[in-house]
């Protein structure tokens, strides 16, 4: 007895599948699959976490920092806390703070050149998602040489980073611990995935005391980024029983504490909440990956530089309706998770109320209505004429690898112009 198959793409949800033999018998053709697990090596939460910076850096053997961070940060005093305890502690840094919102391949490249020239030898990202990318992209190249563009795709580093502690300022991205680094290509108006699970930093650290002055637009934001990451990966073909746990937690404790997070800043319960909330939905996707919300989003990002914590929020309930089929009993979880009462409803209208609560929350926090009210915020035009292009990049895009359903070109379209 004998039998073909042929595997295509492979998804670790599907395991095994059976299959008719010339005989008529059924026969189960087990497909191999290991499962990855990245996080850093140490990860320290809580109140005060932050004075630890100083003797974790020197524990991976740093003697002399690059400490990446950014203009905001710097005006808010959080740099000064930080470079204040290196001097306490008797250490040499380096301080680049011109990272910008969607970091670039010049902030790069930047960064590298001023690493080298004043001989550094560890990395201390300081920041939300665009410091903690920023700084990633200046580790992969000072350990491998070459262009930040080089390490565009998965897995294309051969050396490890420097020594590498990542200071978390915001409540959402969860960059300080995943291996994610998204860096803008000027050229092609595109952002970069990288993925690479050397970029994983090696201790990462989350204080809520740091995040204390973050304003109510910036909470949401990230705070709504965060939901973004568990709900794509509590819904990704390759979700496993470890990430689904963390997803679930994450959306769960996001309900809680986001909006009290935007409406008091100085809840310091709220944001100790969604320090652990958008850690966790971190671990989420860093291990099942995204979906289509994040390969549109990047686009966004990347041709009108608008922030990402925003366009995912608009964008997330549009791409979860499309997806919706894919695995109805999903978003009925979801929409328990975040308090919904499904009692009576059927599977269908259950899911739905998912949608309805990411619509609800985002409405709660002021996140913008659509694209267009988006880009007027910050002083951008989002034209339906560029949506081909947008389209054509989003389907490239490798977060969009494990989304539960698989788009056309129109699809994707159609999303953006009811996203407008």
């Amino acid at each position: 007895m004998s039998a073909t198959v042929e595997w295509g793409v492979a998804k670790p949800s599907n395991v095994a599948q059976f299959i008719i033999s010339k005989k008529g018998w059924y026969i189960m053709a087990v497909q191999e699959q290991v499962y990855g697990f990245f996080i850093p090596s140490v990860t320290l939460i809580g109140i005060g976490a932050h004075k630890e910076i100083p003797a974790k850096i020197k524990a991976l053997g740093g003697n002399k920092p690059f400490v990446v961070t950014d203009k905001g940060i710097t005006g808010a005093g959080i740099t000064k806390q930080i470079t204040d305890l290196l001097d306490d502690a008797g250490m040499e840094y380096v301080v680049y703070d011109d990272t910008i919102p969607n970091p670039t391949d010049k902030n790069v490249h930047d960064g590298v050149k001023i690493y080298q020239d004043n001989n550094c030898d560890s990395l201390i990202t300081l920041g939300g998602g665009s410091s903690h990318d920023c700084g990633k992209g200046v580790g992969l190249v000072i350990a491998n040489g070459g262009k930040i563009h080089d390490y565009e795709g998965v897995d294309k580093s051969t050396n490890p980073m420097p020594p590498y502690v990542a200071v978390n300022t915001t409540a959402g991205t969860a960059s300080e611990m995943t291996r994610f680094c998204i860096i803008t290509d000027t050229s092609r108006k595109v952002k970069m995935a990288i993925v690479d699970w050397r970029v994983t930093p090696g201790i990462a650290l989350d204080d809520p005391l740091l995040m204390m002055g973050m304003p109510p637009a910036l909470t949401a934001a990230t705070g709504m980024d965060a939901l973004t990451h568990a709900v794509e990966a509590y819904v990704s073909t390759i979700a496993t029983p470890m990430t689904d746990s963390a997803a679930e937690k994450a959306i769960e404790l996001i309900a809680q504490h986001l909006r009290p997070a935007v409406a008091n800043g100085s809840d310091i319960v709220a944001r100790e909440g969604m320090c652990f909330a958008q850690y966790l939905a971190g671990m989420a996707f860093n291990n099942a990956s995204l979906g289509h919300v994040h390969a549109m989003a990047h686009q966004l990002g990347g041709f009108y530089d608008l922030p990402h914590g925003e366009c995912n929020a608009i964008l997330l309930p549009h791409v979860e309706k499309f997806n919706l089929i894919a695995n109805v009993d999903r978003f009925v979880k979801i929409a328990k998770l975040m308090g919904e009462n499904v009692e009576g409803l059927s599977p269908r209208d259950a899911a739905e109320k998912a949608l309805e609560a990411i619509k609800k929350l985002s409405t709660d926090i002021g996140i913008p209505a659509g694209l267009v009210e988006l880009g007027k915020r910050y002083g951008k035009e989002v034209k339906e004429i560029d949506i081909d292009v947008m389209t054509a990049n989003a389907q490239k895009d490798a977060c969009g690898l494990t989304n539960p359903r698989v788009p056309k070109d129109y699809d994707v379209a159609a999303i953006y112009k009811a996203a407008m």
